[in-house]
């Protein structure tokens, strides 16, 4: 087994190029002041630096990082989730005191035979690593959290989740929940953070420096996505990254987690038919034509289960629709949008090569909207914001409403376009209109997100963001 006994996961203190710092400076020094506006400058002007010198350490801050302390410090044991290979080790490894790595370590196999409770006994946080593959283990995680009635004793980190058979008792005020996705535009280092969606829901104006836009270098982002492990990779070896995840999520992954065979042929085809209908409302009826091909049909209720199987796996996230107080009898739609965890599994699936891309520039457009949609999620949750999408009975379609728990709420429309703003901002004005807000309040903020441009506040109050210079 595996251990590290480090005091503070890698021995480091947070500097002010890292998320944590901020974290810190706001709980310890100036309690309630939001550091998160201040932060943005900050952590971009340090990266830049650390770049520049050549001294960026080989762990990339994530805002993850920051989600993780505040749930140390509020619950026993806390779950990071997330898609294989998204950094999930890493980051529970900067916040851990010991570790033991479940998939690999023939020791953890002996211990969780002979005495699973042993697997405990470590320096907390302990990290207890791809724990899904012994399940029991949470059993064991709950009773010693009761047990010891401290907070910060555990992580558990998994790349798929269990049956919830599996869980025999509620984690339910034991365990903590944290989502972690691939790397943000801003973690990746593409994005310049002069814009953070915290004060925009607060009503500060954008203000950017034009963006320097290239479409080819866009596509050649759009397919190395935010995976840790492509860093300083090539758009060649990035699509071979992915077909290889897709290749493996078909032949074994999704086996595993359905503890039954699947035809590794029919889940690339709905996998190929997913990112043919990224960021749509494709039903489960075409995803079913499509995965069946010229075979027997398949059932509604297979490829219901195949796409469970691959949300447990945490590739598919799907968005789901907003349902709120409209003015209108219009009936709202209530059918999710088609999301990969990052574009590039999109890609990979379809395996499209720049130029393939570039020569079908509306399926781009498609696949910026998704890209849009996982950085949202990634900003908006570092404070407890969800992401959803808006369609009603009339196809009045919103692309991103973010809800927040304080009911603030915030409408995003998304065009690749600067040109576009105009149509965009339309139907942003016409769909705030249209909701109820004596019942659910006024949007705290109406935008736009580009590709390129430069963020600006229009006369009519709607705001106008390039994705890249967006942060948290």
């Amino acid at each position: 087994m595996t251990d590290t006994t480090s005091s503070t996961g890698r021995g480091e203190t947070p500097t002010a190029h890292h998320p944590l710092f901020f974290f810190r400076l706001e709980s310890s020094y100036f309690p309630g002041w939001d550091c998160h506006i201040f932060q943005v400058e900050t952590f971009t002007f340090f990266r830049l630096w650390a770049i520049l010198l050549g001294r960026m350490s080989a762990y990339l801050g994530r805002f993850a990082d920051i989600t993780l302390q505040k749930r140390l410090r509020d619950a026993g044991a806390v779950l990071i989730q997330g898609a294989k290979g998204c950094g999930k080790t890493e980051t529970a490894s900067q916040a851990a005191k010991s570790v033991t790595r479940l998939d690999v370590a023939d020791e953890a196999r002996v211990r969780m035979e002979l005495d699973p409770r042993s697997v405990l006994d470590g320096p907390v946080p302990r990290l207890l690593d791809e724990w899904q593959e012994y399940p029991q283990i949470w059993n064991y995680v709950r009773r010693e959290v009761d047990n010891r009635k401290k907070k910060g004793q555990f992580i558990l980190t998994g790349s798929a989740n269990p049956e919830e058979r599996a869980r025999l008792h509620s984690g339910a005020g034991r365990f903590s929940v944290i989502k972690m996705r691939p790397m943000s535009l801003h973690e990746r280092g593409w994005s310049t953070g002069e814009v953070a969606l915290s004060a925009l829901v607060k009503g500060r104006i954008p203000k950017s420096a034009p963006v320097d836009f290239s479409l080819d270098a866009f596509v050649e982002k759009l397919t190395l996505g935010g995976w840790p492990g492509l860093l300083g990779a090539g758009g060649r070896e990035a699509l071979r990254f992915m077909q290889d995840y897709i290749m493996l999520l078909a032949e074994i992954d999704i086996s595993r987690v359905a503890d039954k065979k699947r035809d590794p042929r029919k889940v690339t085809r709905l996998l190929q038919s997913l990112a043919r209908n990224v960021s749509t409302e494709a039903s489960v009826t075409t995803l079913a034509k499509d995965t069946a091909g010229s075979g027997a049909r398949i059932s509604d209720e297979t490829i219901a289960e195949y796409l469970d199987a691959l949300e447990r796996l945490m590739a598919l996230e799907q968005l789901p629709a907003w349902t709120t107080h409209i003015r209108s009898s219009d009936t709202l739609r209530k059918s999710p949008k088609h999301h990969f965890v990052d574009p590039s599994l999109a890609i990979g699936a379809l395996g499209l090569s720049p130029d393939k891309l570039l020569a079908d520039l509306n399926y781009v457009g498609f696949l910026f909207e998704s890209l849009v949609i996982r950085d949202l999620r990634i900003y908006a949750e570092v404070n407890d914001g969800r992401v959803f999408h808006y369609r009603d009975s009339r196809n009045m379609e919103i692309d991103a409403v973010i809800e927040y728990p304080d009911n603030t709420w915030a409408a995003f429309e998304v065009k690749m376009g600067f040109s576009a703003q105009d149509e965009a901002a339309a139907n942003l004005a016409k769909f705030a209109d249209k909701i109820d807000q004596e019942k659910v309040g006024a949007p705290a903020a109406l935008t736009v997100i580009t590709a390129n441009g430069f963020g600006c506040r229009r006369k009519d109050g709607i705001n106008i963001v390039p994705l890249s210079v967006l942060t948290a």
